[in-house]
């Protein structure tokens, strides 16, 4: 079973979303994978702290 989704929405500086979008295309995901894969990196790197 595929994990939940859950939509939200949130508030970023225009320049965060710019280059997150060129981060993303670069890597041939959506934005939205983009920011789910970095996020899940970033507690991944926390939970080893």
């Amino acid at each position: 079973m595929k994990p939940l989704k859950v939509k939200i929405s949130i508030t970023l500086d225009a320049n965060v979303v710019e280059k997150i979008k060129q981060l993303a295309e670069e890597d041939e995901r959506s934005l939205s994978q983009y920011i789910n894969m970095v996020l899940r990196n970033h507690l991944e790197e926390t939970k080893e702290q």
